[in-house]
């Protein structure tokens, strides 16, 4: 069993500005998603100069912060925010959905290649291979928060944390920033070099998220407000559900769309 490590949610403060991990890790995440985007455009020939890369990330940021906030408005805590709507807005109180995210990030990045006239697929096969990094980042930033803790265990690496009862629990947070990080990024990396068809990379990102998150949330322990829903699943398996079937269809569709080529 392991204690916590005691991190300082906050990195430093002035005055009544403070400047905190969690944040630092979404600045650190789109920063990395900058350069990783830029590098593929170049490697898969796809024409996004240096404004165009800077609106489509401004797009993208506001498609996470509003997508993510709305999904965990509708999709986690309803009940409270019908009750305290201004809270809504609060974002810096904690509270965003990945799943919300996503579908903003979607629905942003669809405007922008329309607006922009540019390959969808091939724009979804950059865009999803640089959110890897910054789903890593942002799941150790919930490590340091202390916060979205795994299952009581008894396995050797179980830790203590701060809110979450004396027992030991799963360090669900580091399986997520592993899997759902460096080991996807992996994968899609290996797809772009390779240079296969476009939307590959984009419909494995549904399918590999989906999978891992669908299998880590027996280690997570639910959101405290929803508890297990139907059959004994959580919110965040019902919501990787639509991700999987998703990016399988997809992929199938794309292969088979490549034999009968």
């Amino acid at each position: 069993m392991f204690a916590f490590p005691q991190i300082d949610p906050v990195i430093f403060q002035i005055g009544p500005l403070a400047v905190r991990w969690y944040g630092m890790m979404y600045l650190l995440g789109f920063v990395a998603c900058y350069f990783i985007i830029r590098h593929l455009c170049r490697r898969r020939d796809l024409d996004l100069s240096g404004d165009a890369l800077s609106d489509l990330l401004f797009y993208c940021i506001l498609g996470v912060i509003l997508g993510g906030r709305l999904g965990y408005t509708l999709f986690y805590n309803t009940s409270f925010y019908l009750q305290h709507p201004l809270k809504i807005f609060a974002v810096w109180e904690g509270g965003m959905s990945f799943h919300g995210g996503l579908l903003g990030v979607v629905v942003a990045a669809v405007l922008f290649c329309r607006r922009r006239r540019l390959p969808m697929l091939l724009t979804g096969d950059i865009l999803v291979t640089a959110a890897t990094v910054g789903l890593g980042l942002g799941r150790l930033g919930n490590f340091i928060n202390g916060e979205l803790w795994g299952r009581v265990t008894t396995v050797p690496w179980g830790m203590v944390f701060p809110g979450g009862g004396p027992d030991p629990r799963h360090p669900s947070q580091l399986y997520e920033a592993a899997l759902e990080g460096p080991v996807l990024f992996l994968i899609l990396w290996i797809l772009h070099r390779r240079k296969v068809r476009q939307g590959i990379p984009f419909f494995t990102f549904f399918l590999g998220y989906g999978l891992f998150r669908f299998g880590i949330e027996f280690f997570r322990q639910p959101d405290v407000q929803l508890g297990f829903l139907w059959g004994g699943a959580t919110m965040g398996q019902l919501l990787s559900l639509p991700m999987i079937l998703f990016g399988a269809v997809g992929l199938v569709l794309i292969l088979r769309k490549g034999r009968g080529a």
